[in-house]
């Protein structure tokens, strides 16, 4: 069986004035055509991600990615170019007659503003930056919380998680959420809060699939975006195992029978698993090659091959061990490997 994405794009009915009492329920795999109505409150499968974008192209990038036709845009605190993207922003919506109601926007809250006193004035910075007057998802980077004072680092989430509830009842985004959760740390907030995470975002790929985890998810009614979904080719990581997948002979022999880039192949199958995919570039090219994903067929043997390179169980993104804290308990063995939740 083949299926082909269309493109997926985000328009919102009406204008939006006041937060809910709580969030509205995201449609995240709802895939639109443009001549459909769209939703509120569907989620762009396809998104750009903003990391590492720097003050020589992050606006301009920005700019390229929506009138390529993406309507997803993940931005975060850490990135230190809020900025230069709400520029991108502004500047892509002009070029393409688009209105902010037109576009999905994540923004994320860094370990430096936990606790109560703290997450509303960084969403303030954040909107600030960015020049919107809200967000459309707000997740909490990491459960980790960093000191002020001494730059230490503990696990904390749940009394800063209460005070992301209130961005919503204050309008100053929609939906919330949280990244790079382990089983525990999730399921304790769900035990703890009536407004539970709308998103989990964490690092997702062929070579890290974590397909027990993400049907957990699934079943606990939370969307799943994938950050990483080229695996280990962004220039923050080592290099060394496994191979990169945009080299990989796998995506490189099913892109050449369908016509589709390695990483095409790669994002089409971060879509066929219903996640959002968060592919980076800075090149208006690749930004198009990339976006060009939602028309990659992909069969069901194809998607078969692409699983099968889990076998190499491997996280790029850990600094646990640099922060002296133990995160993704659960999800990692002995020896520092990815296995599946069990």
């Amino acid at each position: 069986m083949k299926i082909s994405i269309s493109l997926l794009q985000l328009a919102v009915v009406g204008v939006w004035s006041q937060g809910p009492a709580a969030q509205i329920p995201i449609s995240p795999n709802t895939i639109l055509t443009p001549t459909e109505p769209l939703n509120l409150d569907s989620i762009p499968l396809l998104g750009f991600g903003t990391w590492n974008l720097d003050r020589s192209n992050a606006t301009e990038a920005v700019s390229a990615a929506i009138q390529a036709g993406y309507r997803h845009i993940d931005c975060a605190a850490a990135y230190k170019n809020q900025d230069l993207v709400g520029k991108g922003i502004a500047d892509g919506l002009a070029k393409t007659g688009l209105k902010r109601e037109d576009l999905w926007i994540t923004s994320k809250l860094w370990n430096d503003h936990h606790g109560p006193k703290n997450v509303e004035p960084a969403i303030d910075t954040a909107l600030a930056d960015l020049n919107l007057t809200h967000l459309d998802l707000y997740h909490m980077h990491w459960p980790v919380a960093t000191s002020s004072f001494t730059g230490a680092n503990k696990i904390e989430y749940l009394a800063t998680w209460a005070a992301m509830s209130e961005l919503v009842h204050k309008g100053k985004t929609r939906h919330i959420g949280v990244s790079n959760f382990s089983p525990h740390q999730l399921q304790t907030v769900l035990n703890a809060t009536t407004h539970p995470p709308a998103v989990h975002q964490m690092e997702l790929h062929p070579y890290l699939p974590q397909r027990d985890w993400l049907a957990w998810h699934a079943e606990h009614g939370i969307h799943v975006t994938a950050y990483s979904p080229f695996a280990g080719t962004n220039p923050t990581y080592a290099p060394g195992e496994p191979p990169q997948l945009l080299h990989n002979k796998v995506l490189e022999s099913i892109g050449a029978r369908r016509d589709c880039t390695p990483a095409q192949v790669a994002l089409a199958w971060g879509l066929r698993r219903g996640t959002s995919v968060l592919p980076k570039s800075s090149h208006a090219a690749r930004i198009a090659e990339n976006f060009g994903a939602v028309r990659c067929e992909l069969t069901d043997e194809d998607v078969g091959r692409v699983d099968d390179l889990a076998e190499y169980h491997h996280r790029f993104n850990n600094p646990g061990k640099a922060w002296g804290v133990d995160l993704y308990e659960g999800l990692e063995d002995s020896r520092g490997k990815h296995r599946d939740h069990e």
